[in-house]
């Protein structure tokens, strides 16, 4: 008598179907997810997980926050998309709105955070040739290794990750690669073409590496010397993740542009900006930059009540004060022989494991079956960033299950 033949579970089937149909461009957990409320997440077979990757902080505000729900719904039902070509109701008041908050003159939005990014690149170029007078084509942008900016090929064209850029070249020049949190080097490396300095003040898909505290100031005095823009990515450190609006606030400096994303809509659409003084931001002219949904109107509703959710409910704050307590509780790991070594800056934390533990991935496994979900990156390193909507006590619960997992 034969054994019947098992049928797959629904997890095991959307996994093969998954696989068959899908670039295989990515290594995700096999837990497959169908919903979430604030930090919790539900997979097909009706468990609970709590989410400690937010979306590599595009969810700060919580997983389908209703009030950014509900302006998402609401907008969807009257206008979603007019192009630039004309003008709608919603996209002026999220400007005013985001400028306001930041402190900048002006904003140009636009959809994926590598998008803004590219923003920045093009603003900095343009000013450099039209504002400091380096001559054409000669304009450099200095920027760093470990970085993750995006994945364009301009962008993967500067990375030091060659997974990131292998096989994808040949790439845009005007790019100098000097060592993360290496102030001497920065200087270094400025010369009379120098436009800008291009920079994450956390570095967070390198493992949440902090650089010392004088970095930013020396690398903001250097492009005061040198008439050069400071140009901070904050897609995944801004907006309260790291305790601050911005994460460069930590080390005391403004910055002359700024890019934003993921966060600026709750994770409910996509949405991203460069922010820049009218100095900056008046390089561009009709015709010369677009996109045809940054800026739509069912874009800005969503992310001015993504704003509002942050400011009104006080996240940031809430990320500095629950941070300390995150990394106290993080600190207790440094006792077992596995761990490395253990960085965090506000509700963002790197999890560093000797080799000898055998790599980041085993441990997010053993992790899921804790009812956590977390990422590994660059091999050894653990990444915790939940919903700065978390609370003490589910901080706990997790750290707990990873003094565990680590045990």
């Amino acid at each position: 008598m034969t054994n019947a033949a098992v049928e797959p579970s629904a997890t095991e089937a959307l996994i093969e179907l998954e696989g068959r149909y899908s670039a295989h461009n990515y290594h995700p957990l096999d837990v497959v997810i169908e919903r979430a409320e604030g930090v919790w997440v539900w997979d097909v077979e009706g468990r609970r997980y709590m989410d400690f990757l937010a979306a590599y902080s595009a969810v700060n505000q919580g997983h389908n926050h209703p009030r950014i729900v509900a302006a998402l719904c609401e907008q969807a039902g009257r206008l979603a998309l007019t192009s630039r070509a004309f003008r709608n109701d919603r996209f002026g008041p999220l400007c005013q709105k985001l400028a306001a908050l930041t402190g900048y003159d002006k904003v140009l939005l636009m959809n994926a955070g590598a998008e803004a990014v590219e923003t920045a690149i093009k603003a900095a170029r343009r000013w450099g040739y039209r504002k400091k007078g380096v001559a054409a084509g000669a304009a450099e942008i200095i920027v760093f290794e470990g970085n993750f900016h995006g994945r364009t090929t301009t962008i993967v064209g500067f990375s030091s990750d060659p997974n990131s850029r292998g096989d994808f070249g040949p790439f845009a020049p005007g790019f100098v690669r000097v060592p993360y949190g290496d102030a001497n080097a920065a200087r270094a490396a400025f010369t009379e073409n120098t436009v800008a300095v291009l920079v994450e003040p956390v570095q967070g898909e390198g493992g949440v590496i902090i650089p010392p505290r004088e970095f930013l100031p020396a690398l903001r005095a250097a492009c005061d010397e040198h008439h050069a823009l400071l140009v901070c990515d904050e897609i995944q450190s801004g907006l309260g993740r790291c305790g601050e609006l911005f994460a460069h606030h930590l080390a005391g400096v403004r910055a002359d542009g700024v890019c934003v994303g993921k966060a600026l809509s709750g994770g409910l659409y996509p949405v991203s900006a460069f922010l820049a003084d009218d100095a900056v931001m008046d390089v561009f002219d009709p015709g010369s930059h677009g996109s045809t949904y940054g800026g739509n109107p069912l874009a800005c509703a969503v992310a001015e009540a993504a704003l509002d959710v942050l400011t009104d409910e006080g996240l940031i704050a809430r990320a500095k004060q629950l941070g300390a307590h995150l990394e106290r509780r993080l600190r207790e790991l440094e006792r077992s022989p596995r761990v490395k070594a253990v960085r965090c800056v506000g509700l963002w934390a790197g999890v560093d494991l000797h080799e000898s533990a055998g790599g980041a991935r085993r441990y997010t496994e053993r992790l899921k079956g804790e009812g956590v979900l977390a990422k590994g990156t660059h091999v050894h390193t653990i990444r915790l960033a939940p919903p700065l909507v978390v609370t003490r006590e589910q901080l706990d619960m997790a750290c707990d299950a990873l003094v565990r997992v680590l045990a």
